[in-house]
């Protein structure tokens, strides 16, 4: 399933101090348009569902690139994992609570997420 790799750029593969720049010309507005790929992606993160080989990739790079602030995405990917994330919380925001329940327990992300979003509008 091509299609969904593009979910994978939010969290690309892991090669050295930074992300591979792989997916980073993938047409992610395609994917976040297309529910069935979309939710394919989300019930392999929340082990519901099977994965594919770049799904289970995205569930292994998942936790670091949260812990780490996405420090080793560059900008392109930084760009597409602002968007992905800003769909979930408006499109799919059970989705979003659900993966945010499973991959920060503690709210620890969320809450560097949202203070960055709010001093970027500031």
């Amino acid at each position: 399933m091509k299609g969904g790799v593009i979910f994978l750029t939010l969290f690309t593969f892991v090669f050295a101090n930074n992300y591979s720049s792989k997916y980073d010309n993938v047409d992610v507005d395609r994917i976040l348009s297309n529910d069935r790929i979309l939710t394919n992606y989300i019930r392999c993160l929340m082990e519901e569902g099977p994965c594919t080989a770049e799904g289970r990739e995205l569930k292994k790079t998942l936790p670091d690139a949260l812990s780490s602030e996405c420090s080793k995405c560059n900008e392109k990917q930084k760009s597409t994992a602002e968007k992905v994330i800003e769909h979930l919380r408006v499109k799919r925001p059970r989705d979003w609570d659900k993966l945010t329940a499973k991959y920060d327990p503690r709210g620890e992300y969320k809450k560097r997420y949202e203070a960055s979003i709010a001093a970027k509008k500031a």
